[in-house]
């Protein structure tokens, strides 16, 4: 028993020598900088010529056949979460906002975005957090006695203000201090959006498993039909869901497989993967099952505002509040009237307030699915335009919201499921190169306008079908989410980890430690975006989570620590090559190469998984 207590407190020794010998190794590891700020007003112009300026044509004239099946691939992904955000936008703002103002505030903004945007990767649409602002901006609009569009058109005015005096005084910055644990908790939640609205959201009725639900919305249409079968439609929707998506991953799976007798084939399975299993699931749903009534995707049967008046003063909506009469008076104009106050002069005043909410919204939002879209391992060239971005997002919602459309910002799913759809990678996963373009973003949100013409064919998409793509996209994010596969180690055994940098030099007790820290910050993001009564204070708890990475983490982890597991992979490079000359000078009285190897021109000399690496620790 001594010898057992001997041996702890030596291997207690041991760690303590160790991490104390890992904190001299880089000076400043773990630290996190704001960049050096630009001129007033310089760090937008420098925007626009390092990427527009530079590369337009370039990006405009690249077409080939991954253009035209990432083209498909990103309608499909835009088309079913628009019209789906049009349908709980119209139940959550009484139809002033719904399905046609959606899709057509999608198509506009994304076409003008892949023409003037500076990162044209990202993809530009709606998304849940703003939905969930959105609903908080109702309330307030009624508990003041206005109406909802017109504050809705003040706060686009002031957040219009807010993005110009950011990007001119380069206030970007502040979201290039957002590092890993930032960046991660938020396409977290992202994901576990797409996740839950695909599978079965906790907090509403979408999702595949919601359909065994006896009482769910799709059903009551079929309520005096003694023929329908919930549970047949229940077993359906399930089989075409998780069909969809099963089928989308054994696509993508042929690319590096040895079937089929060239890579041309595989490589058209895999970029054409997600049209073809939704061709193919509609077809199973149609022919082979056309007895059994599935869900269909709701969309609206003309293109008109969704607001239906009951008279000329267009204040209550066609049937519900006038059931008497046959057909509506008409429909709400498309413009908001500005002076719709009823009376109340301080009311565009009184926007400023939300506004500073919805702009830091908009702000992290976008920025931070810029961050991910631009960190140095996805291997762009092109440039960033954080500054000149941040004014068209500012200028594309005070449009929207001048018309009575739906905020929208970059979405940060669709953005990872575009830049991985365009690159090409080694058998390692690892991105070697991007085809920037911005044909894709340009011909999927034509499509989605033109669907207005053809809305008549696109309620022939089986709802579970889409929500099989939904599942898609949130699976396919994880793999490369360190976030998740941290996680995933509370379920293996621990001498048989995967190789990470942080799993060779970390003890395993400060690994878990830092993934339950993340969880508890994401926990507390995710808890108040679901609680409509807080809902409007969203952005201000995604906000913390910088500081607490800035000021909270530093208490329980050391900076070397700190830069293993949230760092970029140059720091991650330079802390690993040093720590290799500081253990060979250590085993062998090299001092010297301690001193030679203080910098590294790129990660792969650094590679964590060296067998000498091993040598030298084992010995």
């Amino acid at each position: 028993m001594s010898d057992d207590k001997n041996n702890n407190k030596g291997d207690d020794a041991t760690v303590a020598m160790t991490t104390s010998r890992n904190d001299k190794i880089m000076e400043g590891a773990g630290v996190v900088h704001m960049d050096e700020g630009q001129p007033w007003g310089v760090g937008i112009l420098n925007d626009m010529k390092r990427t527009v300026g530079t590369n337009w044509v370039k990006e405009m004239t690249n077409l080939n056949q991954k253009t035209i099946a990432v083209t498909l691939l990103i309608f499909i992904s835009v088309i079913a979460p628009t019209l789906t955000f049009g349908a709980v936008y119209g139940k959550e703002t009484d139809n002033k906002i719904g399905a046609v103002e959606t899709i057509l505030a999608t198509a506009w903004v994304g076409v003008a975005y892949s023409l003037i945007g500076g990162m044209p990767l990202c993809i530009i649409g709606s998304t849940g957090p703003v939905l969930a602002f959105t609903k908080a901006v109702v309330r307030i609009a009624d508990n003041i006695g206005v109406p909802f569009l017109t504050f809705n058109a003040w706060i686009s005015c002031w957040l219009l203000f807010y993005c110009f005096v950011a990007a001119f005084f380069d206030l970007t910055r502040v979201v290039r201090l957002a590092t890993r644990f930032t960046d991660e908790i938020f396409a977290f939640l992202i994901v576990s959006i797409f996740v839950f609205d695909a599978v079965g959201d906790p907090f509403s009725d979408v999702g595949i498993l919601r359909y065994f639900d006896p009482n769910h919305p799709s059903h009551e249409d079929y309520a005096d039909d003694e023929s329908y079968n919930y549970m047949e439609v229940a077993l359906l929707s399930t089989l075409l869901g998780f069909g969809t998506t099963a089928l989308i991953f054994l696509f993508r799976s042929f690319k590096d497989s040895s079937f089929f007798c060239n890579d041309g084939i595989r490589s058209s399975l895999h970029d054409f993967s997600v049209t073809m299993s939704v061709l193919v699931m509609t077809a199973i749903s149609e022919f082979l099952f056309s007895d059994v009534d599935t869900e269909q995707l709701n969309v609206p049967s003309k293109f008109e505002p969704s607001f239906k008046c009951c008279d000329s003063s267009c204040t209550t909506f066609f049937p519900d509040e006038c059931p008497e009469l046959s057909e509506p008076h008409g429909v709400r104009d498309w413009f908001v009237d500005f002076a719709d106050l009823n009376g109340k002069g301080w009311v565009p005043m009184v926007a400023a307030g939300p506004a500073i909410l919805a702009f830091l919204l908009v702000f992290l939002d976008s920025g931070i699915t810029w961050h991910l879209v631009n960190h140095p391992n996805n291997n762009l060239k092109h440039g960033e335009a954080y500054n000149y971005d941040l004014c068209l997002v500012g200028i594309f919602n005070f449009v929207n919201g001048c018309f009575g459309l739906p905020w929208l910002v970059a979405t940060t799913v669709p953005c990872i499921i575009h830049l991985n759809s365009l690159a090409e990678k080694d058998s390692e996963g690892k991105i070697i190169s991007v085809q920037e373009t911005r044909l894709t973003m340009f011909f999927s949100h034509m499509m989605v306008g033109l669907s207005l013409l053809v809305l008549s064919v696109l309620q022939l998409l089986p709802m579970p079908v889409l929500y099989g793509v939904f599942l898609f996209m949130g699976l396919s994010a994880l793999p490369a989410m360190q976030f998740w596969n941290r996680i995933l180690l509370w379920f293996q055994q621990p001498s048989k980890y995967p190789d990470f940098v942080f799993t060779r030099y970390m003890e395993k007790k400060k690994i878990h430690l830092y993934t339950v820290l993340q969880l508890f910050f994401f926990g507390l993001v995710f808890l108040v975006q679901n609680m409509s009564a807080i809902s409007i204070i969203f952005p201000l708890m995604t906000l913390l989570c910088i500081p607490a990475r800035l000021y909270f983490l530093p208490r329980f982890f050391s900076g070397w620590e700190l830069c293993l597991l949230d760092g970029d992979d140059e720091e991650i490079a330079k802390w690993v090559s040093l720590k290799r000359a500081s253990m060979r000078s250590l085993m062998f009285g090299q001092a010297d190469s301690f001193a030679e190897s203080s910098s590294v021109d790129s990660p792969e000399e650094a590679d964590p998984s060296d067998e000498d690496d091993y040598a030298v620790e084992e010995a």
